[in-house]
């Protein structure tokens, strides 16, 4: 009898052991906790460079507030590291959704950061995570296309078609006179985004009293645009505004000078951001415009050593990188403010609360949209130099001289 007493002494203290490790452990493992977020971004096929922007913004903001220990989350009662997985959606729409589906199956992400370019990558990402009730804490898709879906589970940051359309409107009035373009020649990809841009294009021309003088379309991925440009120079157009992706427009450019067509002003739209368009066209990129999501001549706080930090990884500028980091910027106050990673929450943390970033101020409306306001720059002997918004340009926008003059 004695020694069944010692047993289930023996027994009882070994649970208790047990049972004490296991507390421990578990408490271990809340404490090892990390924010796993995943991105579908485009770093193969026509988006890979811009892609390759983004997920380098993005690792910074990551690296940036885990050197501050983390985002305090409540939940836990602790700072939580953040950890990104990235997956390469290869610019294709079809997989963007796979690639959320398997961020969100696979890799079992608390969040979703966002993708790139609208209907190629954005759009499908949303409509993926909306199916299993995931945040998608998105940029780059326009406003109406968002709010066409009713997103429960997504929120948008990015500019309006109509305010990028006024953009070089408001340049081409800021020149002198004689130097004001007369004739309008839209040049866009022929896709959903393109007709998008030409329809708003086309709508704010007239609200300028601009005619259209020749609309025309460019094959996504296609080498000779010698037709368009013929067109165009038969016209008499003497201002572009265009979307399509780098290539394009390095050719676009390259046979407007074989031909001899020359432009007061060029308005690039998506194709012309990068420095990859100034290096391949060298001199005649001068002049060039370029849509900016944010310029490190910004006067925010962090803009100025962003903009230092790319120049000292890559040797070039952005007009990018900011709009990315703010993203992440405003997702990680939004985590802290919710104190919980249950998406729900910090998606209305986010529509909740107004927003300090590297690309100014951000303020949310019931739909889960925020708007900044559109930036243009111009290159300038290979740099992109702000030049609109007025009350945020570095420089004034200067017409492009004809070919002969350069």
């Amino acid at each position: 009898m004695k020694r069944f007493k010692n047993l289930y002494k023996i027994t009882g203290f070994v649970f208790a052991v047990v049972l004490c490790v296991g507390v421990l452990f578990s408490c271990g493992k809340k404490a090892e906790r990390e924010i796993v977020l995943g991105a579908h971004l485009p770093l193969s096929g026509v988006g890979a460079l811009v892609g390759a922007d983004q997920k380098w913004a993005y690792e910074e903001a990551v690296k940036d507030i885990n050197d501050e220990g983390g985002i305090f989350v409540k939940e836990f009662n602790a700072k939580l590291p953040v950890k990104v997985i990235v997956v390469d959606d290869e610019s294709d729409s079809g997989k963007a959704a796979a690639a959320v589906e398997r961020l969100i199956k696979r890799d079992k992400v608390d969040m979703i950061l966002s993708g790139q370019v609208g209907a190629m990558g954005v759009l499908p990402g949303m409509i993926t995570a909306e199916k299993y009730k995931k945040y998608y804490h998105g940029n780059i898709i326009w406003k109406h296309d968002f709010l066409a879906h009713k997103f429960k589970w997504a929120t948008m940051y990015f500019m309006e078609i109509p305010a990028i359309g006024i953009m070089p409107f408001e340049l081409f009035k800021s020149l002198p006179e004689k130097e004001r373009p007369k004739k309008i020649g839209l040049f866009m990809e022929d896709s959903f985004d393109g007709k998008a841009m030409g329809d708003g294009a086309a709508q704010v021309a007239k609200m300028y009293g601009y005619n259209i003088a020749l609309r025309v379309t460019m094959g996504l991925g296609a080498k000779d645009f010698s037709t368009q440009v013929l067109k165009g120079k038969a016209a008499g157009v003497d201002a572009i505004i265009s979307m399509a992706n780098v290539p394009e427009m390095v050719t676009l450019i390259r046979q407007m000078k074989e031909n001899n067509f020359s432009v007061k002003a060029f308005q690039g739209f998506k194709g012309t951001w990068s420095t990859e368009f100034s290096k391949a066209l060298g001199a005649d990129a001068e002049g060039v415009l370029l849509d900016a999501f944010w310029s490190e001549d910004y006067p925010y706080d962090g803009a100025k050593e962003l903009g230092e930090r790319y120049t000292k990884k890559f040797g070039d500028r952005s007009v990018s990188v900011g709009m990315y980091y703010a993203t992440c910027q405003i997702l990680w106050k939004a985590i802290e403010i919710a104190g919980t990673l249950d998406g729900a929450k910090v998606r209305q943390a986010v529509l909740d609360n107004k927003f300090e970033t590297v690309n100014g101020p951000a303020k949310y409306d019931k739909d889960g949209v925020a708007i900044f306001p559109a930036g243009d720059c111009q290159w300038r002997d290979g740099k992109q130099i702000s030049v609109y918004p007025p009350n945020l340009a570095k420089e004034k926008f200067v017409a492009m001289k004809p070919w002969d003059k350069r």
